[in-house]
């Protein structure tokens, strides 16, 4: 039976990613990066599809907590023979992805037992193994190597690896289990505790800028584990470590979300940049640029870590899914779809970066031009949407509304920064476009009857992406059309007091219907209704969804408020983007120059 995603926590080295739940076992880590395969794969299928457990023999208490300002997690067990500690973490400065988990008695004495099952590749394959050295154990499937060292007495029980062990008060047994390429010769072991000091220090390095203010222990914590989910030799942030977690239990609505989108960038930007981490918003900046560079038309909406483009999608068909949600998929064919939108938020996320003091990229104007220049003449075409709806293209209000915005921006900046004949056409030429879209989108995407804008030109439903035309300042907060709009959205989309991102099940979907709640769009409505003047409003959305993240202070893609239960991959970027920028718009809100949404909505 598949855990509650709110069972895990999250371990990360700015690589790759763990999951290991409250049980003590990790059930999910793809090695060497995000998008790799993993050995433990029991997330999606059970324990025989690969999972490592450490645990007492003994049921008892059990409380677990990160180190203040880090990703180092420490599960403290309580029994009636004594009291222990299980430490975890993924070493930062190691030279190859490694997790090392440290047992340590605290009181009385603990008997403990690890389970060690590797299945390499998504839990397919069973690997060679054999000891090498006494405390030394390795893994051997083709390409890959996994190096299991420890004191602890290991022993093999039906291709699985097993041990039992004691602690007492101020003893520590430790594990420590390292990837490499099966063809190299054996890697060095570790100093396990020289590396906990080392990413402990390194962890809170990097929180210790985070200043301190209202909401502050969960700003710190997202943004940690936005941290934790970029990829640090390039900068790219993926959405989420997982894959196939699904939206709803049994369906079919499970995607890999190991890739990088660049719906993100202007949302992720401005979350690092209003918290003063211009290093992290010049990686993902730089790692943008080099992405998309190329010829325009070929722009993707998602890449990989490093950049790749072909994200060819498979199903994996024996694992049966995370509570049996199949099918369980690879890659993501939503590469390869037109979504308009994306343009306008590479150009926003520029001006926002050169606004916010970010230094100009040397090859970020040209391409900027050539989006603005490709996008002038696809701009009044279909597409596939925000939600990459596998359906039939239609002329989505959220993708012409960011198209507009790409043209606003671009307008503003070179009135403002190109006072030559050429910068003053160019902001002319861009003014005009604009103006065009914003004239159809207010005349076919507006419903008069419902005073509401719609998901599609022609449609009659509306989606939660609409909260845009407010957050990009498509129409000021004041415009009777915009009110009608939240009005609405609020009417038909919340639900158990969460908003839906769209009615599921709608012809263009092509999926059954059932998913939850999509959490980005709750924190969206959060950010609207500050721009309205509803703060209190705003405020008690804003706790009702921080109550929702787990003991760890984590968050998923979704949520079900029936069944209280997390949904979707996790944990998920966009989630915990929506934490750090609607806490900015709540703290500064008076302070129009520091309100993410003010100054996007203003710029």
């Amino acid at each position: 039976m598949s855990k509650p995603l709110e069972d895990y926590a999250l371990l990360g080295d700015c690589r790759t990613a763990a999951l290991v739940a409250k049980d003590g076992s990790i059930d999910w880590l793809c090695l060497p990066r995000f998008d790799s395969p993993t050995p433990f794969a029991a997330l999606l299928g059970d324990n025989e599809n690969g999972r490592w457990r450490i645990a007492p023999i003994e049921e008892g208490e059990v409380s677990r907590a990160y180190r203040d300002g880090t990703m180092i997690l420490e599960t403290r067990y309580a029994g009636a023979s004594g009291r222990a500690t299980l430490i975890d973490f993924m070493p930062i400065t190691s030279g190859s992805p490694a997790v090392v988990r440290i047992v340590e008695g605290v009181e009385g004495e603990v008997e403990f037992a690890m389970s060690l099952i590797m299945r390499f590749d998504y839990g397919h394959i069973v690997p060679w193994v054999e000891h090498v050295a006494s405390d030394t154990l390795t893994a051997v499937a083709g390409p890959e190597m996994l190096v299991l060292r420890t004191r602890a007495p290991l022993h093999g029980v039906n291709q699985h690896t097993e041990s039992r062990f004691t602690v007492r008060a101020g003893e520590r047994v430790a594990f420590c289990m390292q990837h490499q390429p099966s063809h190299l010769p054996l890697i060095g072991a570790i100093d396990v505790e020289e590396a906990l000091d080392d990413t402990e220090a390194w962890w809170r390095a990097f929180s210790d800028r985070c200043a301190p203010g209202p909401y502050g222990a969960q700003v710190k914590r997202s943004l940690l584990t936005m941290k934790a989910l970029t990829y640090r030799p390039t900068g790219g942030i993926v959405a989420a470590p997982t894959s196939s977690l699904p939206e709803w239990p049994g369906g079919e609505r499970n995607w890999d979300y190991r890739y990088c989108w660049l719906r993100d960038a202007t949302m992720t930007l401005m979350a690092f940049m209003k918290l003063g981490y211009y290093d992290e918003a010049l990686a993902w900046r730089d790692w943008l640029l080099r992405s998309i560079a190329g010829n325009p038309e070929q722009m993707q909406i998602m890449y990989g870590v490093s950049g790749e483009r072909r994200l060819p999608e498979m199903d994996l068909p024996w694992l049966h899914g995370y509570a049996h949600s199949r099918p369980v998929r690879i890659g993501n064919a939503a590469a390869g779809q037109r979504q308009l939108d994306i343009y306008g938020e590479v150009v926003d996320a520029m001006t926002q970066a050169l606004r916010g003091g970010m230094p100009a990229h040397s090859r970020g104007f040209a391409i900027s031009r050539e989006i603005i220049h490709f996008l002038e003449k696809v701009w009044y075409e279909p597409d596939h949407g925000i939600w990459e709806v596998r359906g039939e293209p239609r002329h989505y209000v959220h993708s012409k509304v960011m198209a507009w915005a790409a043209f606003d921006r671009y307008a503003r900046w070179f009135a403002e920064h190109r006072k030559d004949e050429i910068g003053a056409e160019l902001a002319r030429r861009c003014r005009s476009i604009a103006d065009e879209i914003h004239a159809q989108v207010c005349r076919e995407g507006f419903d008069a009857a419902s005073n509401s804008f719609v998901q599609y030109y022609g449609a009659k439903d509306v989606d939660a992406s609409l909260l845009q035309i407010a957050l990009t300042g498509f129409l000021p907060a004041e415009d009777a059309r915009l009110r009608g709009t939240v009005l609405r959205i609020e009417r038909e989309l919340m639900h158990d007091g969460l908003l839906l991102r769209y009615i599921s099940g709608c012809n263009e979907d092509r999926l059954p219907p059932g998913e939850g709640r999509f959490l980005i769009c709750s924190f969206w409505l959060v950010d609207a209704w500050i721009l309205l003047g509803r703060r209190d409003e705003a405020c008690a959305l804003y706790e009702r969804l921080l109550a929702l993240c787990n003991d760890v202070g984590l968050l998923s893609e979704q949520y079900d408020p029936v069944a209280g239960r997390m949904l979707g991959n996790f944990p998920q970027a966009f989630s915990h983007i929506g934490i750090i920028n609607s806490a900015l718009n709540l703290a500064r809100d008076a302070q129009a120059s520091a309100s993410p949404a003010r100054t996007r909505a203003e710029s």
